[in-house]
């Protein structure tokens, strides 16, 4: 392929955003596309409604009316999910498609990065980057799928709370 899979956002007429997932990955399973259509996702959260019968947890769709499609944008999958019953366009300007940015789907909670981190609430930790640059601290929290630490260092004689992105610091050997 010359070209790798992007996500792009379908609108659908509101209500129809299952039958248009089922029947996007329906039309490229029969058309032997699934190398350009790879996969469908309907943005759900979860939500507490409160009623008079008590509380009542539902997913609700996040965006309703549009679907998410990771694809390979060709004439031939275009037209595809272009032609599929309650499909009204893509999402874009002047008629062409326009795939998300790299944080967007990361902001959609869409695809999820494995993050490996070389170090576990406890340990300690070397500030590499920002004002604190130099200074050791205990890994106080950890929130790999925010990017985010928070360390407890030793400031003229008080310990205190750091809130730093991961690629800050680094593990010390002991």
């Amino acid at each position: 392929m010359a070209e790798t899979a992007k996500w792009y956002v379908i609108h659908t007429y509101s209500g129809y955003e299952n039958a248009v997932a089922a029947a996007v990955m329906k039309a490229a399973e029969n058309r032997k596309m699934q190398d350009l259509i790879l996969e469908i996702n309907i943005p759900m959260e979860t939500v507490v409604e409160r009623g008079e019968g008590g509380d009542k947890t539902v997913e609700r769709k996040v965006f309703p009316g549009y679907v998410l499609v990771k694809m390979v944008l060709t004439d031939e999958s275009w037209h595809l999910v272009r032609n599929v019953r309650g499909v009204t366009g893509f999402v874009g300007s002047a008629g062409k498609a326009v795939p998300l940015t790299e944080q967007e789907i990361l902001d959609l909670g869409v695809e999820r990065r494995e993050i490996v981190v070389g170090f576990d609430v406890g340990d300690h930790v070397r500030v590499m980057d920002g004002p604190l640059e130099g200074f050791i601290g205990v890994v106080d929290e950890l929130e790999p799928e925010k990017d985010r630490i928070r360390v407890v260092v030793s400031m003229f004689g008080r310990e205190t709370p750091v809130d730093l992105e991961l690629d800050q610091v680094e593990a010390v050997s002991e």
